[in-house]
């Protein structure tokens, strides 16, 4: 029985991220978490005789690492990162200034801070439903204090153009032989569904 990939999107996105990508594979070849940025979250579980390979872009693969919710024999990265905010050790990350910032404004106006967040990245497709404040200030949280490291990746899949992600702080995540780089930016699946598929599909014949 075919692996199944098991896709988990970034913060203030939601299974509708994955689309471009899922239509290069069959449906029964993928299943796709929701956070509940939008509305209530749903994790079904995979088929217990199907090998899994993880996939979590920018966010969802910090919290693959952080929340393990079931065992995996592969795990790839897209435009991810396993710390995200700037501190000790760890210099490449963001200012915790931007996330304090829109943490502050998450209260009284989420879809601004979520739209503006989205079109930053190069998506200007508008939100899928109104957004629930409390799970997106709860991801932001983790953004500024979640650090699993060391964890590893069976691949990175990264952007030399990545707007949030710089190559240094991919570099500083990953091993260098494990990062496969496009020139795009931070929104590979959606830049490049049928490259990151390929390199998908290349991670599930080694399973």
């Amino acid at each position: 029985m075919k692996p199944l990939l098991l896709l988990v999107h970034g913060w203030g996105f939601d299974t509708g991220f994955w689309a471009p990508l899922r239509a290069c594979f069959a449906p029964e070849e993928t299943l796709a978490w929701d956070l509940g940025f939008f509305g209530q979250p749903t994790q079904p579980a995979p088929p217990p005789e199907r090998k899994v390979l993880a996939v979590g872009h920018s966010f969802g693969l910090l919290w693959l690492l952080r929340q393990k919710p079931l065992p995996w024999h592969g795990l790839v990265a897209i435009n991810g990162f396993t710390r995200f905010a700037r501190g000790e050790g760890f210099a490449e990350g963001i200012t915790p200034r931007v996330l304090e910032r829109m943490q502050s404004r998450l209260a009284t106006s989420p879809a601004e801070v979520v739209s503006e967040f989205r079109t930053r990245q190069g998506c200007a497709a508008p939100l899928p439903a109104p957004p629930c404040a409390e799970t997106l200030a709860a991801g932001l949280q983790g953004l500024s204090s979640w650090d699993p490291r060391p964890m590893p990746v069976t691949a990175a899949l990264c952007g030399r153009q990545d707007g949030l992600v710089s190559a240094a702080m991919s570099r500083a995540c990953f091993p260098e032989e494990r990062i496969i780089w496009h020139e795009g930016g931070h929104l590979l699946p959606l830049e490049a569904p049928e490259w990151c598929a390929a390199r998908l599909r290349g991670e599930l014949e080694r399973l």
